[in-house]
C-alpha cells in the first residue's frame, strides 16, 4: 500500500516566484543576506569569477554533532577537509594534500569520512589522473589510503598514510547507508581497448582495514543501486541500446531480471533510490510527456499508475531525503525553473519557513543528519546574484550564524538579476530560456550574448549564480541562455523535437531567441554575439554561417566542427561504441543514411560562409572533442576570413581546469567583445 503522505503534485510554487515575492523584506543583518543593489565604481576583477571556490560542500554528520567542509588553504591554495564541532565551534583540519585539492568527501558514519583527490591546477589529460580514495576519522586520526591516483600519487600532509590497496580504476559508488559499519561501496571499471567502460565490478571496502569483498551479480552491469540496509539490490546493464534491470530478491538471494526496454522507450524507467522500508522509487515518463517519480512494486514487478511526485511542465530531477530514526522519507529535493524542496514532515516544513523568512532573498537548501533531525541545520543559501553561502541555524534558539562563503570576493550588489522566460519558435514550440540583464545599465537595446549550452541533450541551466554569465553581465552585456529543442528537463516532446536537428530546427530555435530579444527591446539588433562550448561551440559556428544578419561575431571553445569525426573510435575520441551505434543514429543522424545532412550541417564544410569576427579555443588533450575539430576548421576558414583568433591550451581537456587558463581565456573574450560588440 502506498503511503498517502507522499502523494505530491508540485505545480505553481516556482522557487523563483517564491524568492521574488519575499525579495523586498528586510533581511537579517549578517554579511550573507545583503541584496541591496548598487552600481560598482569599478568592474569586478575577472579573477573573482574564475578562481576555484574558497569553500565547498558543507554537510552535517549522521549524528548531527559535527559539520564537515572543504576550505581553501591560505598557504597552498588547495582545498582541504575540515570538521567543526557544533557545540564548541572548534575547527580542525583532518585531511589535505600538498599538490592537490580534496575533491569530494562523504560521511561513512558519524566518526569516519571517505574522500578523494582532485588535480584542479594540474594539466588534465582526461584519463591521466584518478581521484584515488582515502579515509580518516573526523578528528584527523587513522588516515588510510584505499586507492591511489594513477600513475602519480598525491603527497599527503599526514605522515601515517598506509600503502595503496586498490588500483586507480576504483571509484566511490555509495556509502553503506545503514551507518552500521566502516564500509563503503566502490566500483572498478573494466575497459575495452579504446577505453569504453565495459562493466563496473562492485566491491564492499572497509575504510579502516582497506580489505575489500567482491560482489557477484548479473553479467557486465554498468550501474548499481544499494538499498538502505547496505545491500546491493539493483544492477543495470546497457547493451545494444537495451537497458536490462536486475533485482536481488532477499527471499532467495538470487538476481532476477525485472524488465528490459529500449533506451528510447517512453515507458522505461531509471531506478533512483530505496527507502528504509525497502520500497524502490524510479523516474519514468510512464508514457506521459514529462517524467515523474513513481513507486515500483517489486513483488508485482510493476510500476504504480499514479506518480508520487509530479512537476508540472518539468521532468523530475531530484532526490529523496531520508531520516533513519523515523525510518522514512521526510522530503524531496527537485528542480523546476530553480531548485526547491518539498518537505513531507510538518515539523521540518515549518523549519524551512522560519529560515526562508530570515533569508528571503535566497533559495535555502537545508541539510539534516540522516540519523534524525538534530538541534542544528546546515543551510546552503544562494540566488542568481549570490554564490553559495553556508550558514548554521540553531532550532531551539532560532539563531542564524555564518559558516563561510564559496566566493567571498563576489559582491551580490554588483551582480545581475536572472529571469526565466519563454519564447515561441517558428513552428510554435515554446522555448524556455534564462535572460540576464546587466545591473546599472538601461534594460533596453543592450549588446546581447546568446550563450548556447553544450550536450546538447542535457538541461542547460537553472536559476542561480553562474560565473560565465555574471562575468559577461558585469561587462555590460545582456545574456540569453536558450533551452532549445533537444534540451532535457522539459518533457519528451521538447527533447525528441531535437532529434536529428543539429544545424536545423535546433539552430533556428537559437536564432528565434535572438529575434525575440530584439522584438522585446532587450537587444540591439546590430550588437548580438553568439557563443558556447562543445555543442554550444558547434551552434556558434552554424549560427555565424546561417544567420549573418543576426550575429555580428562569435566566440566558441572546444566546439564540434565535423559531425563525422564523432563516429571515430580511438584513444583520441571518448565517444563510446554503444553511443555511436545505438544513440547517435537516432539522436544526431545515421552516418550512412543521413550522410548528406551530416555533411551539410558540419561547420567545417561551410566555413567559407563565415565572414564575421570569430574567437576559437581548444584543448590539446581533449578526448571529447579532439583538437583536430578546431584545427581542421581553422585551416578551412583561413583563406576566406582574416578575423579569426586562435587559442590553444596544449594540456587541457574538454574545458579549462587550470585557473590561469580560465582567466586567460575570458580575458581574451573580454577584449574580443570590446573590439566587436562594446556597450555604448
Amino acid at each position: 500500500m502506498v503511503n498517502n503522505y507522499f502523494n505530491i503534485k508540485i505545480m505553481q510554487n516556482s522557487p523563483i516566484k517564491y524568492v521574488f515575492s519575499y525579495f523586498l523584506k528586510i533581511a537579517i543583518t549578517i554579511a550573507f543576506s545583503s541584496h541591496t543593489f548598487a552600481i560598482a565604481a569599478e568592474k569586478p576583477k575577472i579573477e573573482s569569477f574564475f578562481t576555484n571556490a574558497a569553500m565547498q560542500k558543507v554537510t552535517i554528520s549522521p549524528d548531527g554533532k559535527i559539520v564537515a567542509m572543504l576550505i581553501e588553504s591560505q598557504s597552498t591554495g588547495y582545498l582541504q577537509l575540515f570538521t567543526m564541532d557544533l557545540d564548541s565551534m572548534a575547527l580542525k583540519i583532518v585531511a589535505g594534500f600538498s599538490n592537490a585539492d580534496v575533491g569530494s568527501y562523504d560521511w561513512v558514519n558519524s566518526q569516519r569520512l571517505v574522500y578523494s583527490a582532485a588535480f584542479h591546477d594540474v594539466a588534465q589529460r582526461d584519463l591521466r589522473f584518478f581521484p584515488g580514495l582515502f579515509a580518516v576519522n573526523r578528528d584527523g586520526t587513522d588516515r588510510i589510503e584505499l586507492a591511489s591516483p594513477f600513475p602519480g600519487e598525491p603527497r599527503t600532509t599526514g605522515s601515517n598514510i598506509q600503502s595503496q590497496k586498490l588500483t586507480g580504476y576504483t571509484w566511490l559508488i555509495s556509502t553503506d547507508k545503514s551507518q552500521q559499519s566502516d564500509d563503503v561501496f566502490v566500483g572498478q571499471f573494466t575497459f575495452s581497448n579504446i577505453q569504453d567502460v565495459k562493466a563496473v565490478k562492485l566491491l564492499r571496502l572497509n575504510t579502516k582495514t582497506g580489505k575489500s569483498k567482491n560482489y557477484s551479480g548479473p553479467d557486465s552491469p554498468t550501474n548499481w543501486l544499494i538499498d538502505e540496509s547496505g545491500t546491493p539490490r539493483i544492477a543495470v546493464k546497457n547493451s545494444r541500446g537495451i537497458d536490462t534491470i536486475y533485482y536481488l530478491d532477499p527471499k532467495d538471494t538470487e538476481w532476477h531480471k525485472l524488465t528490459e526496454f529500449s533506451q528510447f522507450d517512453p515507458k522505461g524507467f531509471t531506478p533512483l533510490s530505496f527507502t528504509p522500508d525497502g520500497k524502490l522509487y524510479v523516474i519514468s515518463n510512464a508514457g506521459n510527456d514529462t517524467s515523474s517519480l513513481y513507486h515500483y512494486d517489486l513483488a508485482k514487478n510493476t510500476m504504480d499508475k499514479e506518480p508520487l511526485v509530479k512537476l508540472d511542465g518539468y521532468d523530475f530531477s531530484g532526490s529523496l531525503i531520508i531520516d533513519e530514526k523515523k525510518n522514512r522519507v521526510i522530503g524531496v529535493h527537485h528542480l523546476t525553473d530553480a531548485s526547491g524542496t518539498t518537505w513531507l514532515d510538518p515539523e521540518l516544513k515549518e523549519v524551512q519557513k522560519k529560515i526562508d523568512d530570515l533569508l528571503p532573498g535566497t533559495i535555502n537548501r537545508l541539510s539534516f543528519p540522516r540519523g534524525g533531525a538534530s538541534t542544528y541545520v546546515v543551510i546552503s543559501a544562494f540566488s542568481d546574484t549570490q554564490p553559495i553561502s553556508y550558514l548554521l541555524y540553531k532550532r531551539d534558539t532560532g539563531k542564524l550564524s555564518g559558516i563561510g562563503k564559496s566566493r567571498p570576493d563576489i559582491d551580490a550588489k554588483e551582480m545581475s538579476k536572472q529571469m526565466f522566460v519563454h519564447y515561441s519558435a517558428k513552428d510554435g514550440l515554446s522555448i524556455p530560456a534564462y535572460l540576464t540583464l546587466p545591473v546599472g545599465h538601461d534594460k533596453k537595446n543592450l549588446p546581447l550574448i546568446v550563450l548556447v549550452h553544450g550536450g546538447p541533450y542535457v538541461r542547460g541551466s537553472q536559476w542561480g549564480w553562474d560565473p560565465e554569465v555574471q562575468f559577461l553581465a558585469s561587462r555590460g552585456y545582456a545574456v540569453l541562455q536558450p533551452e532549445f529543442r533537444g534540451s532535457k528537463g522539459f518533457g519528451t516532446q521538447h527533447l525528441e523535437a531535437g532529434f536529428k536537428q543539429w544545424g536545423l530546427k535546433m539552430q533556428e530555435d537559437i536564432a528565434d531567441g535572438a529575434r525575440w530579444a530584439i522584438a522585446n527591446g532587450y537587444a540591439d539588433s546590430k550588437r548580438i554575439c553568439i557563443a558556447g562550448a562543445s555543442y554550444g561551440g558547434y551552434a556558434t559556428l552554424m549560427g555565424l554561417a546561417k544567420n549573418p544578419e543576426l550575429f555580428r561575431c562569435g566566440f566558441e571553445w572546444v566546439g564540434v566542427t565535423d559531425i563525422n569525426l564523432m563516429f571515430e573510435s580511438s584513444w583520441e575520441n571518448d565517444m563510446s561504441e554503444e553511443w555511436q551505434k545505438y544513440g547517435m543514429p537516432v539522436m544526431i543522424g545515421d552516418k550512412v543514411n543521413d550522410a548528406a545532412q551530416l555533411r551539410a550541417t558540419s561547420p567545417v564544410n561551410i566555413a567559407g560562409q563565415i565572414k564575421q569576427p570569430l574567437l576559437m579555443a581548444y584543448g590539446g588533450a581533449d578526448r571529447r572533442v579532439p583538437i583536430k575539430h578546431g584545427k581542421n576548421f581553422r585551416d578551412a576558414i583561413a583563406s576566406t576570413n582574416t578575423q579569426v583568433e586562435w587559442i590553444q591550451y596544449s594540456d587541457e581537456g574538454h574545458g579549462w581546469q587550470l585557473v590561469k587558463n580560465r582567466v586567460d581565456f575570458w580575458s581574451h573574450v573580454e577584449k574580443f567583445l570590446e573590439k566587436n560588440l562594446a556597450p555604448e
